[in-house]
């Protein structure tokens, strides 16, 4: 893509966003960006493009960049010029064994103290991704998945382990966006999520548990597939200009 497209599509895409702070706007619609690859890993981000793309000043634009650098989406070059982050899978790997870690704690502790109407809205919200997926809604099927695994984070009752929790999260969006998208790992899903929901409303924190762990580690499979895909199309088509 040349760079009047890019930055007529950056553009397009900003106007659809609800604007709240400038910086924060920013990291909302560069986030999305980066989720759906068209942000690749490895690009180069054009600051002066995003601030004429988004009608802001570089001052919220370079904001809204260390927000994403604190979430693992930015990184910095030896001449300090951005680009989107690329993990190693090795490092991908690292992040979801301590996030299987805490959402199995989570589901522990949940089982223990989340009362009953949390729990009816984390089953809810694991019948309304299965809805979304039928209705051929992806990208609001994923933020249905990731809101039900932030829900029974929450419903453990652990503020320290709801933040550190979302770090992993936001380090972890594209690449489980990536995976969600792949047909062959979503009837693996689904039926993880339903062992998820029985352990949680029996209150059997040894199930929760054991199910939470088994669904991370079904995560690393499907994210190593995933990223071994993208990144083979990427080769084949060439990163964007």
């Amino acid at each position: 893509m040349n760079d009047t497209g890019w930055t007529y599509e950056l553009r397009n895409f900003a106007e659809l966003k609800p604007r709240k702070s400038l910086a924060s706007d920013a990291a909302d619609n560069l986030r999305e960006f980066i989720l759906l690859g068209k942000l690749a890993p490895g690009m180069p981000v054009r600051e002066r493009d995003l601030a004429e793309a988004f009608g802001i000043s570089r001052t919220p634009l370079k904001e809204a960049l260390r927000i994403l650098e604190s979430e693992g989406l930015i990184s910095y070059g030896p001449t300090r010029r951005p680009f989107v982050a690329d993990p190693s899978l090795e490092e991908i790997n690292d992040w979801l064994r301590v996030q299987g870690a805490l959402e199995a704690l989570a589901g522990e502790l949940a089982c223990e103290t989340a009362s009953d109407s949390e729990l009816a809205e984390i089953e809810k919200l694991n019948t309304s991704i299965t809805d979304l997926r039928d209705g051929d809604e992806p990208l609001e099927a994923f933020r249905r998945d990731m809101a039900f695994h932030t829900a029974i984070v929450a419903a453990s009752g652990n503020h320290a382990l709801y933040e550190t929790h979302a770090v992993y999260n936001a380090r972890l969006w594209r690449v489980r966006f990536l995976s969600s998208q792949r047909t062959a790992s979503q009837e693996i899903t689904l039926r993880e999520h339903l062992e998820i929901v029985a352990a949680l409303k029996a209150r059997d924190a040894a199930a929760a548990r054991t199910a939470l762990k088994q669904h991370l580690r079904t995560a690393e499979t499907n994210i190593a597939n995933a990223k071994a895909e993208a990144d083979a199309q990427i080769n084949t088509e060439g990163k964007p200009e």
